[in-house]
C-alpha cells in the first residue's frame, strides 16, 4: 500500500482532535510535506521490551493511512527501524548511515541504554564486521540529529531496566550524551503524544518542555486532577467500577499526565477505567524500589 504526504496530512487532519494539533499545525504539516527533501527519521531500539513501538503500530484509523506503520514507512521517511523496515542486516544498518553522513534527521530512541561492560550488554547492529553497541550507536547518531525524541521512559530516564540494581548500568539518552532530548514517557508511551512531537518537529514548531523534558502539551496535570473518580467513593478492594484507587496505592496523584483525558487504544479505555490504579510510568522516578501497587501508609 502506498500513502502519500498528502495521505499523511489527511491522517493527522482526521485525527486532529485526538492528536492535539491545531489548524494552524495542520496548515504548517501541509508545507513541510510539501518538501520531498524533508528530514529522515531513525529510530533505534535498546534495553526494553518494544512495548512504544507496539503501542505506536496501535494507532489504527478508518480512514488512510489506516496504521502507524503506513505513516512511518510510506510518508516520513522513516530509514531506520529494526521492526518496520523490509530491509535486514547490513543493508538496513547502511540506510542509517547514510542518513547519519548526511545529519540533519530525527533521531528517536526506544529503550534503555546499557553502560556497564563496555556497553555490550546490548549491541545495535553490525557493520563490516564490527559489533557496534547501543552505546556507540546512540552517541554517534545523536551528535548529528536535528532533535532527539526520547519514545517512552525506559529511552528518557531508565525505566524498568534501569530499576536498581541495575547491573548493566542503564542510562537515558540525555545522561548518557549530555544532549537536550524531548522525552516522550510512558511503559509504554501513547501513541498520539509521538505523532503530536512528530509533527511539532516536522514543522519547526517549539515544544515546550518541563524540568524533566516532557512536552507541557501533555504532562502539566496531573492523572488524579483529570481522574473521573477524584473525590468519589474510595476503593477497599480491586475490581470495582467508579470508585478511586488511590488508598490501594494509585500513583495519579504524584504522576503528570493527561492518560484521563487521551485514553488508550483509539481513546477506548485506561488503566484506571480498568479499575487498575496508576503506576506512574511517565515519571522519571519510574519504577523506582517500591511495589507498583504501595497503600498509602505502608
Amino acid at each position: 500500500m502506498n500513502i502519500s504526504r498528502r495521505d499523511f496530512l489527511k491522517f493527522c487532519g482526521l485525527s486532529a482532535a485526538a492528536v492535539g494539533l491545531s489548524a494552524t499545525d495542520l496548515i504548517r504539516l501541509e508545507e513541510a510535506l510539501a518538501n520531498p527533501t524533508g528530514p529522515a527519521v531513525i529510530w533505534l531500539q535498546g534495553s526494553g521490551c518494544t512495548g512504544c513501538s507496539e503501542s505506536f503500530l496501535n494507532r489504527i484509523s478508518t480512514e488512510g493511512p489506516t496504521t502507524a506503520a503506513d505513516v512511518l514507512v510510506n510518508a516520513i521517511n522513516l530509514v531506520y527501524h529494526p521492526n518496520l523496515m523490509s530491509l535486514a542486516g547490513q543493508d538496513a544498518v547502511a540506510q542509517a548511515q547514510a542518513a547519519y553522513r548526511n545529519g540533519g534527521y530525527l533521531l528517536a530512541v526506544e529503550g534503555g541504554i546499557p553502560t556497564a561492560f563496555g556497553g555490550r550488554a546490548c549491541h545495535a547492529w553490525t557493520y563490516n564486521e564490527q559489533e557496534v553497541t547501543f552505546e556507540q550507536a546512540v552517541r554517534a547518531l545523536a551528535a548529528k540529529a536535528a532533535g532527539i525524541l526520547c519514545i517512552g521512559t525506559c529511552a528518557a530516564w531508565g525505566g524498568i531496566p534501569a530499576a536498581p540494581p541495575n547491573p548493566t548500568g542503564v542510562k537515558g539518552v540525555k545522561e548518557l550524551t549530555g544532549l537536550d532530548t524531548i522525552n516522550i514517557p510512558g511503559c509504554p508511551t501513547h501513541p498520539d503524544w509521538i505523532v503530536w512531537a512528530v509533527v511539532q518537529l516536522l514543522t519547526g514548531q517549539p515544544i515546550d518542555l518541563d524540568a524533566f523534558g516532557r512536552p507541557i502539551h501533555f504532562f502539566s496535570t496531573s492523572v488524579h486532577d483529570l481522574c473521573p473518580r477524584r473525590g468519589g467513593v474510595m476503593a477497599t478492594t480491586y475490581g470495582r467500577d467508579n470508585q478511586c484507587l488511590m488508598d490501594l496505592g494509585c500513583r495519579g496523584p504524584m504522576t503528570m499526565s493527561n492518560c484521563p483525558m487521551q485514553k488508550w487504544n483509539n481513546q477506548v479505555n485506561w488503566c484506571v477505567d480498568a479499575n487498575a490504579p496508576c503506576i506512574g510510568c511517565t515519571e522519571p522516578g519510574f519504577p523506582g524500589t517500591n511495589p507498583f501497587y504501595t497503600p498509602r501508609g505502608q
